[in-house]
Order: structure tokens, then sequence, then C-alpha cells
């Protein structure tokens, strides 16, 4: 009764049930940052497809289902000595949602996007029918739309996805920088050596790190970021560290990146009573969304005369203009750290056509997350509202998985309505799932 077949009909035969109108998913995790409307809303339960069912190490592939979170997906394929090419930093989130919501990491240089290291998905249409989807087949056109929709088009349930090999280690080395041009100059550097990872982050207008990984067969020793001391910390403090592999795909998840600051969860005691089981991402959501659902900090900012503002956002820029958009961000929007993450779309013969990065160059992903904070009122989005338009500007890309403010016209403009439409028109015909720019900036 568990069997992939059992849970894909059971699933379908719920969709080819419910009446007309909008249908979303029951599922127990959620890493979308944005404010959404409560509504009345038909639901079927995604829950259970949470299992990995097949990894071939020598063919370099893993199948598992959609809604499987890459917690679990590290540990099955690690124990066949591979992992998947690309991880995304935190354990909740699922790898169905990392292809229809996109999702980076420091291998992604190599291997583009999460959806790029996909061969095959079944997908769940919302008139009730599973279509076998490659990059080849008659839903080709789906297989390469999916990616940025946001289960506007149809549920992923199973999917085959690329594997890359591991050796047990990974060692690090970090590389200090004074300036933006030699920051920028060396990550271009980095992508193309021989590194398996890449990534930097930005401590400040002349402090900048580019961390270069690669497998290693062995260690000398190894560093622990789990519990008491912190990843991001150690970038500043040491030129080489060794991590276990584990280790080293969830070293931002213990600390939320460095976001777990604004929690008290870098205060060493605090850090004791908590202990490593809740030092990690879905512990930190969890408070986040209590905070926002009673409104604790809005109520105490509002009492100190304060205007506050989160600004939560992933911008992917060329690597031309990197320079730009980061005098940019010192100028106007002042967050610091800011995570630097390469990536290059892989094949120019698939594109990804709901998403703006399809060019033949090296894009750089800005992640910087947090709340600004000033005396002076601002229009509702202010801060949000200038990075979507120096982003437009630049020829960078948006990810939708937290607030928007684009006004319908510049959305899609941006989101190439015309091939969401057709789109639209041949998966939903009935409007049974939300639209993209309901969805992802109104909030439905």
């Amino acid at each position: 009764m568990n069997s992939y077949e059992s849970k894909r009909d059971r699933l379908a035969a719920q969709m080819k049930s419910a009446t007309a109108g909008a249908v979303g998913i029951q599922k127990d995790t959620s890493n979308l940052f944005r404010q959404r409307t409560a509504a009345t809303q038909q639901k079927i339960d995604v829950r259970d497809f949470t299992q990995v069912l097949r990894t071939d190490p020598a063919r370099g592939w893993v199948e598992v289902e959609g809604m499987t979170p890459y917690s679990s997906l590290v540990e099955a394929t690690l124990q066949h000595g591979v992992m998947p090419c690309v991880v995304p930093q935190l354990k909740s989130i699922t790898i169905g949602g990392a292809v229809s919501g996109l999702g980076i990491e420091s291998s992604s240089f190599r291997y583009g996007l999460v959806h790029e290291t996909v061969q095959e998905m079944d997908v769940l249409l919302p008139g009730g029918e599973v279509v076998v989807c490659t990059p080849e087949n008659e839903h080709s056109d789906l297989f390469h739309g999916l990616p940025n929709s946001y289960g506007t088009l149809g549920y992923v349930l199973k999917l085959k996805a690329g594997t890359m090999p591991v050796r047990g280690f990974v060692h690090l080395r970090h590389q200090h920088c004074q300036t933006p041009s030699a920051f920028f100059a060396a990550l271009e550097r980095s992508c193309g050596s021989d590194a398996d990872f890449v990534d930097g982050v930005i401590f400040g207008p002349d402090e900048f790190y580019v961390t270069q990984g690669r497998h290693a067969q062995s260690a000398p020793a190894t560093s622990d970021y789990r519990y008491r001391n912190i990843y991001y910390q150690s970038i500043r403090e040491k030129q080489e560290d060794f991590l276990t592999i584990r280790d080293y795909i969830w070293r931002w998840d213990s600390d939320w990146f460095w976001c777990s600051k604004n929690l008290g969860m870098q205060n060493p005691l605090l850090r004791r009573l908590a202990g490593p089981r809740r030092l990690n991402s879905a512990t930190y959501t969890k408070i986040m969304r209590w905070n926002s659902k009673y409104g604790l900090t809005a109520g105490l900012d509002k009492i100190r005369g304060l205007h506050s503002e989160s600004v939560i956002q992933d911008i992917c820029i060329p690597l031309a203009r990197a320079e730009e958009f980061f005098r940019f961000l010192m100028d106007s929007v002042g967050i610091l750290p800011i995570w630097i993450c390469p990536a290059r779309h892989r094949d120019r013969s698939a594109p990804t056509p709901l998403f703006p990065m399809n060019e033949d160059v090296l894009y750089l992903d800005f992640g910087f997350w947090d709340v600004i904070k000033s005396r002076e009122p601002h229009e509702l989005g202010h801060f949000n509202r200038l990075i979507e338009q120096k982003t437009q500007e630049l020829g960078g890309a948006k990810s939708l998985y937290s607030e928007s403010f684009y006004q319908r016209d510049r959305f899609w403009s941006i989101y190439n309505e015309a091939h969401y439409r057709q789109l639209k028109k041949k998966y939903d015909p009935q409007g049974q799932l939300k639209d993209l720019y309901e969805k992802c900036v109104l909030g439905a």
C-alpha cells in the first residue's frame, strides 16, 4: 500500500475528484518566506512522498519521490558513496520544491541549478493525470517550464536526478580579498579551476572571502560546526579547513547561514541550552513563523518608534555586473554578510523559460537576509522594490521564494508571460492551480 505506484494512483484520484477551483497541497514543511492570504482551499496530501527509491552510483543517478527532504536524500545517497550533484543549503528543503522553486549551492558553477541535474520527472497535473516528462518526449515543454513555476502547473511526484561521487571529506581553502574587483576576479578564476565547490562571503566593503572546496580521501583533522563552533565565523579565522562530506553539505544549516544571531542562538549559553539537535534551520523557521503569526517583534518595534522591513532575497546577477550590484547594496540596502554563490546555465539547448538565467555566462547569486529598521517610514516594500528595480536593470534574475512587489506588467515582462500562458492553457485549462503572479506576488 505504500509503494510509489499506489500512492501515485491515490493522489491522482484525489485530484480528479476535486471540484473546480483552487487546489493546493498539504505538506509539513515550507521554505517560502512570503506572506500568504488565508483562504479556504482544497488540499491533496503529499506528505508520504518521501522515499528514496533507487540509487545507481555507477550510472550517476538517484530516483526519489518529490517531497523527500534533502536531509533524507543525502543520507541515502552517501551510503552508496555519492551525493546529489546540487544540494541546497537547508535540510528541510525538498527536492521537488528545489525543482519547482529553484535550488542552488556551491557546486552550481559546474552543475547549474537543481533542475538542471534532473533527467526525468513524474508530474501530477491539475486534472488528475500523471505524466512522465523528459527533455525530449512529448512533455518536454513541461519539463523545461516547471522550474520557477512554484506548483502552479503541476506537482513533482517522482524524479531522477544526477549524483556525483564523494570521497569522505572536503578540503577547504578560504582566500581573503580586500576589494570587490579582486574578489569577483578570484571567484571567476576559482570557477575555472579544478575545485569541486566554490562560494564566497562578503563581510564588509573591504572584507571578502572566496572558498574553494575539493573532495578528499583523508583529513589530518576535521572541524565540527554543528554545535559550539560556527561555520561562517571560521571563514575569517582559518585559511584552510577540513570537514566530513556530510558536515560540508550542511555547514550552513546549523546557523541558518548567520541568521541564528537574530534569534540569540549564537550566544554560548543559549547554544548549550538548545543543544545540537535544535540548532538547525527547521527550528529557526518555526520560531520565525511563530513570531510572524503573533507579531512579537513588530509590536516591540512599534513601541520603540521603529519601522521595519524584511529583506529576504536571493538575486542572480551576471558576473560582469556583479560589482555594480554590490555597490548598490552597500549604498541603498546595507545588509551584511552577503553569501555569494556562482552558477552557470549548463545547456543553452535546454532553456528555463520561466526564469531569466539562460545566457552562457557566469552568474553570481547574492543571498542576503535580514530586517532593516529605521525611524523614517517608507512605502510598503520600499527596499525590496529598489532591489527588484536594480536587478532588472542589470539583467539579473530574482528568486520568487520570498516577498515580491512587482506590478503585474513588469512581472510578466521578466517571467515570460506568453510562454507561461501556453503551458497553463495546455496543462491547467480549468485554472485549478493558482496563477504564478497571484501566488508569488499577491500571496494567494
